[in-house]
């Protein structure tokens, strides 16, 4: 069998984990994750050049800055109020609340930090202001088939990989 490169017109299936800048494990996907190379996708562009020409097995390390993945840190998107103001179904780490602006959108926070009766909720994603590092090992390339060619994704399972 010829052995298959990663270039357009491919499905492309790959593990991956994204490691902040001190090494800290931010994400892990064990199950691969499929899109079509040069196709339409929600992965990052600079993380697709690099997986260009690439083979099964080969392992890729891609670091991108703020600017260049989820952005820098706004503090705008950051409040914090009295606990005894939020709902208590809000009142624990992680819980998301989904909040308007005066133009009718949409915006989720998570509530990020509790301390001394205050809680603060971050509208910002959980990766912003960070500089990241994604080390993705490519698991199995083959040719996309016409439907994927016109979807840009697999049918089984669409790319979740920001």
């Amino acid at each position: 069998m010829v052995e298959q490169f990663v270039e357009n017109n491919k499905v492309v299936s790959f593990t991956y984990s994204i490691v902040d800048q001190d090494g800290e494990l931010l994400e892990q996907s064990d199950i691969p994750i499929r899109y079509v190379h040069g196709g339409k996708h929600d992965l990052f562009e600079k993380v697709v050049q690099e997986l260009d020409g690439c083979v099964v097995n080969d392992t890729v390390e891609v670091s991108l800055s703020p600017e260049e993945a989820f952005g820098p840190h706004d503090p705008e998107l950051t409040y914090t109020d009295d606990i005894e103001n939020v709902p208590p179904e809000f009142r624990r780490i992680g819980a998301e609340v989904e909040m308007m602006n005066d133009k009718g959108e949409a915006k989720t926070f998570t509530v990020t930090h509790i301390d001394d009766g205050k809680l603060t909720v971050d509208g910002n994603h959980p990766m912003a202001g960070k500089v990241i590092t994604f080390q993705i090992r490519i698991i199995d390339i083959r040719d996309a088939t016409p439907e994927e060619l016109l979807s840009g994704v697999d049918a089984m399972q669409a790319p979740v990989l920001h």
